[in-house]
């Protein structure tokens, strides 16, 4: 109604009954490092609305305009990006909407056409009936407080107004022809499992330009995910890929997230190369290029890892676990390669320091080739470490950090080496463990890695008396 009489709007909106206009987000949705929730529960078209607004407000509050929107496979996403860009364009943002493909090609576009911003709706790898928002500002992630404050623009109306456009533009060829460019690789015949998610028409493309031989698995986007969870870090989603790469006898094979800003991998003997190991083997060329650079690590990564980035005369350095809180460090300290235990591998080195889980793939055939070697012989060549899978136990929202907390005062009391990063991740002369208060859920999440089996179990009881002592039941929880 205002806009229509083009009346100069003041920050607090209001209805054409003069009442303020104000959103609730549900308390689950706006998380730490995106916005996420049930579809048609705790997160509808309203909702998305609202973020489109609030989001639109802080950029044009930061100076800028013009906001990059892209979507994911999912049944929801196309409806959820319309309500979106709703909102973004009533706080008077101009929309480019780059339509269907990964979160990594939402972010390329942000650095190809010079945006203030980009939002990307996607359930990542949650399941079919979930979806959210993950957004950044230019070349920063956003997140955190970030967040909290759009939840706090929506619950005080407190919105720009304006009348922005909204345009389409088709950029997955130029995003392919990118991931392409100063390619270093060589000829491998490799498995890509798409797992039904957005990675599948960029793959498509991609493999007719890369040399090899490419075996390609559910291109097909299929929001409901028919024939696997698009989860990589999840050995059981891998099972296809590896009885592909060993019926036809692939150098190695590739798999992606739903939004493929993570990446998979399994060596040509089908056993998976985790993501510390594809970090150590992806940091390599980046060192000989970039001798002496900081490598980053999340605190669930191997001690390997931080020894071999050190090897190779790198500088190692441990950060807290969270692809956001990753990407405002690389820009911190200028390392031009890091990476998650969850497969969010990161480059600023040839590229724009974002996440980026076929780029990971491209990468990684660069370094196979560099090598020299196979990726099995790689993985062969690397300790031999025993650990165990990342561990999740129930803990409400307003004791997961408390427990933390409680678990660090007893380990500085009896003297043990703790490195204090993200949680508490206990030293030991023959390996180490990790409880970390999880940014995302209400769970604590562990992970303990030994020379030996009997360390690994001593290290384990050690972990389990320490949540006993916090009144946490130790029975791991699912993702």
């Amino acid at each position: 109604m205002q806009q229509l009489l083009g009346i100069n709007v003041p920050t607090l909106s209001h209805n054409c009954k003069g009442a303020a206009v104000t959103h609730q987000f549900h308390p689950t949705a706006l998380r730490e490092y995106d916005i996420r929730g049930i579809v048609g529960d705790s997160l509808t078209e309203a909702d998305a609305r609202a973020v489109g607004r609030s989001f639109g407000t802080a950029v044009r509050r930061g100076g800028g305009r013009l906001v990059m929107l892209g979507r994911d496979g999912r049944e929801s996403s196309p409806a959820l990006a319309a309500a979106v860009a709703d909102g973004l364009m009533a706080a008077g943002c101009d929309v480019i909407d780059i339509g269907l493909g990964p979160t990594p090609m939402l972010y390329f576009s942000v650095f190809e056409c010079g945006a203030d911003a980009g939002l990307m709706v996607t359930g990542s790898h949650n399941p079919p009936n979930w979806n959210g928002c993950k957004m950044m500002l230019k070349d920063r992630p956003f997140f955190g407080a970030d967040i909290r404050a759009l939840g706090a623009l929506a619950a005080a109306g407190d919105w720009e107004s304006g009348s922005g456009s909204s345009r389409s533009l088709a950029i997955m060829d130029r995003y392919v022809e990118r991931l392409a460019q100063d390619f270093r690789g060589g000829p491998f015949t490799i498995a890509w499992d798409c797992g039904n998610g957005v990675a599948g028409p960029v793959v498509e493309r991609l493999t007719r330009i890369l040399p090899g031989t490419h075996h390609l698995l559910f291109t097909e986007v299929d929001g409901n995910f028919p024939n696997h969870h698009p989860d990589p870090t999840v050995e059981a989603n891998l099972a296809d890929l590896k009885r592909v790469v060993l019926e036809q006898g692939c150098d190695f094979g590739v798999a992606f997230d739903g939004d493929a800003d993570r990446i998979g991998a399994v060596d040509g003997q089908g056993r998976v190369v985790w993501g510390d190991q594809l970090v150590a083997i992806l940091a390599e060329p980046v060192l000989k290029d970039v001798p002496g650079a900081t490598v980053i690590a999340d605190v669930k990564a191997s001690q390997a890892l931080f020894d071999r980035i050190a090897q190779l005369g790198g500088t190692p350095m441990m950060w807290k676990t969270g692809h956001s809180l990753i990407k405002a460090r690389m820009k911190e300290v200028h390392a031009p390669i890091a990476g998650e235990m969850s497969g969010h591998i990161f480059f600023a080195h040839r590229w724009y320091g974002v996440d980026d889980g076929i780029l990971g793939a491209v990468r990684l055939m660069e370094a196979v080739h560099a090598a020299g070697i196979s990726l099995a012989a790689m993985k062969d060549a690397m300790p031999a470490m025993i650990n165990t899978p990342e561990m999740r136990f129930q803990s409400s929202e307003d004791r997961k950090f408390a427990v933390v907390a409680e678990v660090l005062a007893r380990l500085q009391a009896a003297g043990a080496t703790v490195n204090e990063t993200d949680g508490a991740r206990v030293m030991r002369a023959d390996g180490w463990w990790l409880l970390r208060a999880s940014n995302t859920q209400d769970v604590l999440v562990a992970r303990a890695e030994a020379r030996d089996a009997d360390a690994l179990a001593r290290l384990e009881a050690e972990l389990h008396e320490q949540l006993a002592l916090s009144g946490v039941a130790a029975v791991s929880v699912g993702h």
